[in-house]
């Protein structure tokens, strides 16, 4: 009964806490204009809404939606809970391709050319986490998370590479890749975003089904008819694609991917049908809470929501890792 009404228990958070988001900050504005002001009414705070808070809350609601779809995809085709792109490589190789394009000034994409840069980087981080931790058709969850800490450290070698190369300005923008944050939100940066994650949040759910079959290991999905090959490249080429556009809007926001779908997975159940909007749901409402926080509690100093993501997901992956190896019996 309850998990029938996780979403819309889930969009009736989201919304409330838009609205309350959109209020709270250095200036603060009443619920009831917050309210008028998104159906057509006007007051005093106008400006403050729609240039700055409206942007940062449709951003933070779109790339938290992104980071937990591309979090449930992920673990899915690689069927275990420890799967996610900042973990198995996708948000540094993306952090690579952005980085790469500010300091080499890359510009073939126009306004484009960083979010191109970050998709492409992106994916061809996870095909090489991929390729080199299968063996024998399957992927360990340790292999996978040792390769996935192997491509982190190279992309974060090339990264300090090209930040020895940089000047004083590019410094800056690397400095926002490295650490997230949500403070340049702007309509133009929310339409950026936009296309490539309403195509992955759309296309994702096609993949439910498959990735159920999945879960009954890669023979049985067989059997049973489906390409299992073009399940994965299609589900990686969209996370890819979700991560990477997420990584060019705001940086490395690392472990959202992570901690939604388990949790939402925990109430939930396996099944993807669900499991795949309750985490675009609860990945928003993780990310919008999380900037709230960011931009509030060392006020008027804003906290790096990527450093914030990381203090709260540290600890929970490391309870992940122990509780898998527990219930797997040990790795030995």
């Amino acid at each position: 009964m309850f998990r029938n009404a996780l979403i819309p228990a889930l969009a009736v958070l989201l919304a409330t806490l838009c609205v309350a988001s959109a209020g709270i900050g250095a200036v603060a504005v009443p619920f009831e204009e917050v309210a008028g002001s998104l159906f057509g009414g006007t007051g005093p705070h106008d400006a403050v809404l729609w240039q700055i808070r409206f942007p940062r809350v449709a951003l933070s609601v779109l790339i938290g939606a992104s980071l937990g779809v591309a979090g449930a995809a992920m673990q899915g085709v690689f069927g275990n809970p420890l799967a996610e792109p900042g973990v198995i490589g996708v948000s540094s190789g993306a952090a690579v391709g952005a980085v790469g394009t500010i300091v080499l000034g890359f510009s073939a994409f126009g306004e484009w050319s960083v979010t191109v840069a970050a998709f492409l980087g992106g994916l061809i981080a996870t095909f090489v986490v991929y390729l080199l931790s299968r063996s024998n058709g399957r992927t360990e969850v340790v292999t996978l998370v040792l390769t996935g800490i192997a491509v982190n450290a190279v992309a974060g070698a090339v990264v300090g590479l090209l930040t020895f190369l940089a000047d004083d300005a590019q410094l800056r923008s690397i400095s926002f890749w490295s650490l997230g944050s949500l403070g340049g939100a702007t309509w133009p940066v929310v339409a950026g975003v936009l296309p490539f994650a309403v195509a992955g949040l759309v296309l994702v759910p096609l993949f439910a089904r498959a990735l159920d079959v999945l879960a009954l290991g890669e023979r049985s999905a067989r059997h049973l008819g489906v390409d299992t090959e073009r399940i994965r490249l299609g589900v990686i080429l969209l996370a890819a694609l979700l991560t990477g556009a997420a990584v060019a809007a705001a940086g490395i926001i690392g472990f959202v991917g992570l901690v939604v779908p388990h949790l939402v997975r925990l109430v939930a159940g396996p099944g993807h049908r669900v499991l795949l909007p309750a985490s675009a749901l609860a990945g928003a409402i993780v990310l919008l809470a999380a900037d709230l926080v960011a931009r509030t509690v060392a006020v008027p100093a804003e906290l790096p929501i990527g450093v914030l993501t990381a203090l709260l997901g540290g600890p929970f992956f490391l309870w992940l890792l122990r509780r898998t190896r527990a219930g797997q019996g040990g790795w030995a």
